[in-house]
């Protein structure tokens, strides 16, 4: 314990040494000695006080552990001596850390962390392959049909159940109180027990509850229940109106349960038994791609045996239903990679451009630590010239390199809170964002950057001369100008690296940006400005006849078209910009019938006749339907430009032709004359990132629709109008709640929020690099003008001229500059090819990028070292000369 209390130990042992010393001087003084020769003969027998404190000293103490704190103690002084070096280093290196240790938590968490389910390695998302399909995705949603037959096919190998995550309630309390629209979920009965998971409080449902005459019941979110009813357990038993008709709540999931599948998000706030509320003729359809299907595989079956089980029973279903809108293949993975499928490329990209502002902030330190080196050459010349080992002067600056990567750990961890809690404000919509946390393994990872660290930038540093470099200082006449020469060109060396990773940074920045740009300026097909946006769900509860729907639809739309501002307004089931929408396998009924398995898939709208001149289409050919042309007459359709080159290709007029839902007379539509084509518009974009797709608009009023966006264009500000047409909808039914209210504009931005984010996210990482390499390029010039100096002075003397001394020392900083610019340039095109997925029209090996590029460092470079540059060619000779 002496060790930990070191200056009261030693003043202890001082105090003993002296009392036996008097002890002993009063002994020889009382046999007569002399005062002198008593304490000689003390010191003889007992050894002189400081050699004793000394060899007591070593044997109560680690001496590993005493050499190590002297040298932290040093260092720590020495430190504290330039504190400007200190808190520039340090802060460079809590950039570094900082954004490491932020990046891991997130990759950490949403990548690798397994799913909160028991065995969570057992559980997999199964989908129809719609690869046989040519633009379908792999991935493919499935139908409960099919899901129906898998079932039963896999009894033996896994359990599976069923999960629709996209629907919407109107919830209230009852008497239709404080009315909302939530996210909701339909799901088979053993969905939670698939899972593994169970309701906090309450109880899950059972097989009972998942029959359509069962009573209706409702498992309510954590976050739901804590918002809606305060968190009260008595809330169970309780009656919840969703669509204006009671449901029970029979369970509270646990804060931590959240379904975040690919195409799921992670919003449902209430769940509820897919047979009992799902329409019975959607559970009988094959080929309406509505559901997910979650697997757990029982002991010792696998994946390839599962997907071959269902496969043969998906070929079958294709020879009984050969709709082009059923697949024959199935296809899976793991629950983990779907969930976080959408998110992983791009967060390996941000963990990458991390790393490389860490290795970029650890060579500046270096190259700081380097410099710090070079100026005290005398003082290390001295001591190595007293005894000095190599080891221990390598230690010491490995102490000063450990103490600047532990302020900035220390710092790092600070910011990496603030950076985490800024990305889960900003990217709530992420899957897994809940899981998001700093713990022990994030600290471990904090506590590893930090020895990385130590390690990278102390031996660069301890390195840069060697003991014949550091006593060359002492020799007499001698400026130690060849291992000055040989630390610059060290500093070089990093600066070359340095360099090279910021261009690899600012490239990866600037495709990332570029191809944002052109994604947030792809034409939608309309004038996107003013134009605003609400939907609304009428519950069929209270309008259960499509005349009582129409009728509502009809005389809101005109309340809102009376409003003061309002140039236009109309009515559609989904608006440009706000995802599929449902499409449908259609045929031409002039055209022959097509192959079995084969047909024409249009996207499909329903639309009032207003909503083209609100949304801005324009009219190619033909008219719009008409104000009649509803309910029974309602067999009228208006197709885009991309529906026309689809359904005829050859220059065929479609007006006054008909088209049908299936390929064949066998599968006819509600129209048995199929739907009449009146008119063509111009295209839209389902999703701003997405292709035009063919989509076809049918009469809202009479085509099965209970819920519609309302869609207002105004010549002012559109938003101070989100308030008037919401009392307009609240005076007509005060139960009935408006959601996703915002302007087209916010729409666009909303679907491109994942990829600015990401843009920005990298292209700040590139300036702080920048801005590093640019620090560097002058911190070496400098070093270069102060090692140079009597060079310098001497040139001047004999008659060269400033500008020529100017160009000298420019052309000295640039050359590393120009190396590292080559080198990135280099890597970049080899780099830049791991992040294609993540560009919109946009080639990796964007010449325009790399020329930006190259032009905005050699800007960046010639700035940084034009000031060391310019004061080496305004030198005094005589003041350089006089300093030799």
């Amino acid at each position: 314990m002496s060790w930990f209390r070191r200056r009261k130990a030693d003043a202890e042992v001082v105090e003993e040494m002296k009392s036996y010393l008097a002890e002993e001087m009063d002994e020889n003084i009382a046999l007569g000695m002399s005062a002198k020769e008593a304490r000689r003969r003390a010191y003889v027998k007992l050894g002189h006080p400081q050699q004793m404190r000394e060899r007591l000293w070593r044997q109560n103490t680690i001496a590993l552990l005493d050499s190590v704190w002297r040298d932290l103690s040093y260092a720590a002084r020495t430190l504290r001596r330039s504190p400007g070096f200190t808190v520039v280093a340090a802060l460079v290196m809590a950039l570094g850390i900082g954004a490491n240790v932020a990046l891991f938590a997130v990759v950490r968490s949403v990548l690798l962390n397994p799913l909160p389910y028991r065995e969570p390695v057992q559980l997999y998302s199964i989908f129809e392959d719609g690869t046989d399909h040519p633009g379908v995705n792999q991935y493919l949603p499935v139908d409960a049909g099919s899901f129906g037959d898998w079932k039963k096919a896999a009894i033996g190998t896994a359990e599976m159940a069923l999960v629709s995550p996209w629907q919407q309630y109107n919830v209230s309390a009852e008497g239709g109180k404080l009315p909302e629209q939530v996210d909701a979920a339909w799901c088979s009965w053993n969905f939670f027990p698939t899972l593994g998971v169970a309701p906090m409080l309450g109880r899950g449902f059972t097989e009972t509850d998942d029959r359509q005459a069962a009573a209706a019941t409702v498992v309510l979110s954590n976050a739901f229940w804590k918002r809606r009813y305060g968190g009260d357990p008595s809330a169970i038993g309780k009656q919840l109106w969703m669509d204006a008709k009671p449901y029970t709540v029979i369970g509270v999931m646990p804060e931590s349960f959240v379904y975040a599948g690919s195409m799921a998000g992670n919003t449902a706030q209430v769940w509820t038994s897919v047979w009992h509320d799902a329409p019975a003729e959607l559970m009988r359809e094959y080929g309406d791609h509505e559901f997910i299907a979650i697997a757990r595989l029982k002991t010792g079956a696998t994946l390839t045996g599962l997907l071959s089980q269902l496969n043969a029973v998906q070929r079958q279903i294709k020879i009984d239903h050969p709709e082009a809108s059923t697949h024959d293949m199935v296809t899976g993975r793991t629950m983990l990679d779907d969930a976080v499928s959408e998110y992983r490329t791009s967060l390996w990209v941000l963990l990458g451009a991390t790393g490389c502002v860490l290795l970029i902030a650890c060579l500046n330190v270096a190259s700081l630590l380097v410099a710090r080196t070079a100026a005290r050459s005398k003082e290390l010349a001295i001591r190595a010239a007293l005894g000095g080992g190599r080891w221990r002067l390598l230690r010491e600056r490995l102490m000063e390199s450990f103490l600047l990567s532990m302020m900035g750990g220390a710092a790092g961890i600070g910011m990496a809170w603030g950076a985490l809690e800024w990305l889960v404000k900003m990217r709530p919509e992420m899957n897994r964002v809940e899981a998001i946390a700093i713990d022990g393994v994030v600290a471990a990872f904090t506590v590893g950057m930090v020895v990385l660290c130590t390690c990278f930038a102390g031996l660069i540093s301890a390195l840069s001369a060697d003991r014949k470099e550091i006593l060359s200082g002492l020799q007499e006449g001698q400026r130690g100008q060849s291992s000055g020469n040989a630390r610059a060109g060290l500093r070089k060396g990093l600066l070359v690296l340095e360099v090279g990773l910021t261009v690899v940074l600012l490239v990866g920045a600037g495709l990332l940006l570029k191809s944002y740009q052109r994604l947030k300026n792809t034409d939608l097909g309309v004038p996107v400005d003013n134009v605003l946006t609400m939907h609304f769900n009428l519950p069929d509860v209270r309008y259960k006849q499509a005349t009582q729907q129409v009728a509502f639809m009809e005389r809101l739309i005109e309340r809102v078209r009376a409003l003061p501002g309002v140039q236009a307004a109309g009515l559609v089931s989904s608006a440009p910009g706000q995802g599929w929408g449902g499409d449908r396998i259609m045929s031409v009924v002039e055209h022959p019938p097509m192959p079995k398995g084969q047909g024409l898939d249009i996207m499909v709208r329903g639309a009032e006749p207003g909503y083209f001149k609100a949304i801005g289409m324009r009219l190619l050919r033909g008219r719009y339907y008409r104000l009649d042309e509803r309910l029974e007459r309602a067999h009228v359709v208006v197709i885009d430009e991309a529906a026309e080159k689809l359904c005829f290709p050859n220059n065929e007029d479609p007006i006054g032709r008909h088209l049908r839902i299936g390929t064949d007379n066998a599968s006819a539509s509600d129209a048995p004359q199929g739907y009449e084509v009146v008119g063509v518009v111009s295209d839209t974009r389902w999703v701003i990132s997405e292709p035009v797709h063919p989509t076809l608009f049918w009469p809202i009023y009479g085509n099965d629709y209970s819920s519609a966006t309302v869609v207002v264009r105004s010549t002012r500000d559109v938003e101070s109008l989100a308030v008037p047409v919401q009392k307009v909808i609240g005076a007509m039914d005060a139960d009935l709640p408006v959601s996703g209210v915002m302007t087209l504009r916010e729409t666009i931005g909303k679907t491109t929020l994942g990829s600015e984010f990401d843009s920005v996210l990298v292209l700040g990482f590139a300036v702080i690099a920048l801005v590093l390499a640019a620090a560097g390029l002058y911190g070496v010039l400098a070093y270069l003008v102060t090692q140079r100096t009597s060079e310098i002075g001497i040139r001047i003397a004999l008659g060269a001229q400033r500008e020529g001394v100017l160009r000298l020392m420019l052309m000295d900083g640039l050359r590393p500059a120009l190396v590292g610019l080559v080198v990135g340039l280099a890597a970049s095109a080899v780099v830049v090819r791991l992040i294609r997925s993540m560009l919109y029209e946009t080639e990796p090996l964007d010449a325009q990028v790399f020329g930006i590029v190259a032009a905005i460092l050699l800007v960046v470079a010639g700035v940084a070292c034009l000031a060391p540059a310019w004061r080496a060619s305004r030198m005094d000779p005589m003041r350089a000369l006089r300093m030799e």
